[in-house]
């Protein structure tokens, strides 16, 4: 018999009881021990992940990669024909529209009014749109046509919103504009004017603030209520691939130069997807604390192994068993209880992932954390560096234990009482 497999021999030999002959209830605790840690990890490595990814689709659903700007407290762009141009010629950018936001006053006509955000964009519903808007339409289209000539047009809210208000297609809510206030001699203070528009539709993107707050309708009406005449707020940029859109803007600005400025989404969500970063990195070192505790347990089971074997440790020195040899049956120890237990541990934990993602068993605040359940994403990445901290963990714990036993003479082994 070769020395490695009477080193794989022994090693399994210890790991099991001597009465039952299956694993020991050391054995099994310090499995335990390790499954556990790498199923907590994989979770919650997952639940972060899913919080980053369904954050970002659901930003995006309503907003640009990129938006086109300028600078100066007038928000305006008059010139957006010619921007859009040469926008459209950057090999990077799939699509791109004009875009009026501004803010207003919502109501009924009843007691309740509410602020809202009004976004003016093209009623472009095709598959090149720029962003992903007209896919979340649940009621009514982006024709925003109306069935009545004594308002100022239509448009499309969230519904949310059209909960919160009690309003719905084919209702009509007046809209302040932001050049509302003007000032009536005959009274001698200040008048607001309302603006009548019929509701034709409803959407759910999904993102808690767009459905809440956000109402939309056609660019050249959004124009004229917020008093921009033919000049836009912005304009909107898609790019074959989101995560370059930093870098499209800068080459974007060098086209156009000042008084262009390109603002991307990363830019515009950095400090949600900042802390989203950090918490995933605290929360994945603190659950590694589970592994590390763990590791202790693999510590004690070989350590109470080695006092408990040190004769029969000493009869196999004894008979020309090397000292490195007996370091490395409990090195094998330590990696086939981290390798069982990071097996089990990566079952269970992509199995919880996968129920909790799939049922949407997991209910949460929409207007906290932006989504109605909690989406759990595991990644590749993330699960073979979880596979590697905890086989390499298992294995550091072995490192004092297998040592110990490697140091014991065989005579004074022997002996031992």
């Amino acid at each position: 018999m070769s020395s490695r497999r009477l080193e794989r021999r022994i090693a399994l030999r210890y790991l099991r009881s001597r009465s039952s002959g299956v694993a020991s209830l050391n054995t099994i605790i310090s499995i335990g021990g390790v499954a556990v840690g790498v199923m907590a990890l994989i979770v919650v490595l997952g639940v972060m992940n899913g919080l980053r990814d369904d954050l970002r689709e659901r930003i995006l659903v309503g907003a640009p990669h990129l938006r086109v700007l300028t600078y100066g407290a007038g928000l305006r762009i008059d010139d957006w024909q010619d921007a859009l141009d040469v926008i459209r010629e950057v090999p990077e950018v799939v699509a791109a529209a004009p875009e009026v936001l501004t803010e207003s006053i919502i109501t009924t006509g009843a007691d309740y009014a509410t602020a809202v955000n009004v976004l003016g964009i093209e009623p472009d519903t095709g598959h090149m749109s720029v962003t992903t808007f007209p896919q979340s339409i649940t009621k009514g289209d982006l024709s925003f046509r109306t069935s009545s000539d004594t308002v100022q047009g239509g448009l499309i809210i969230g519904e949310r919103l059209a909960n919160r208000i009690n309003a719905w297609p084919g209702d009509v809510v007046l809209l302040v504009p932001p050049t509302a206030a003007r000032y009536n001699r005959a009274l001698g203070a200040p008048t607001v004017s309302f603006w009548r528009f019929e509701i034709t539709g409803t959407f759910n993107t999904g993102m808690y603030q767009y459905d809440n707050q956000f109402v939309v309708m056609p660019r050249e009406v959004a124009q004229a209520f917020a008093g921009l005449g033919a000049a836009v707020s912005g304009i909107q940029v898609r790019v074959s691939d989101p995560d370059q859109a930093p870098a499209v803007g800068a080459r974007i600005e060098e086209q156009l130069k000042y008084p262009y400025r390109a603002l991307d989404w990363q830019t515009q969500n950095a400090s949600l997807f900042s802390a989203l970063k950090l918490e995933k990195i605290a929360m994945g070192l603190i659950i590694f604390f589970i592994m590390v505790v763990a590791a202790f347990n693999i510590v004690g089971t070989l350590t109470m192994t080695v006092a408990d074997k040190t004769r029969e440790i000493g009869i196999l020195r004894a008979m020309g068993l090397t000292s490195p040899a007996v370091a490395r049956i409990f090195l094998l120890q330590g990696g086939i209880i981290g390798l069982v237990g990071t097996t089990i541990g990566l079952v269970l934990g992509l199995a919880v992932a996968y129920l909790v993602d799939g049922s949407g068993l997991i209910r949460i605040d929409p207007a906290v954390y932006f989504i109605d359940r909690l989406p759990v994403h595991t990644e590749v990445r993330d699960v073979v560096i979880v596979i590697v901290a905890s086989v390499l963990v298992a294995l550091a714990a072995t490192l004092y234990p297998s040592r110990s036993a490697a140091r014991l003479a065989p005579v004074e082994a022997i002996r031992h009482e």
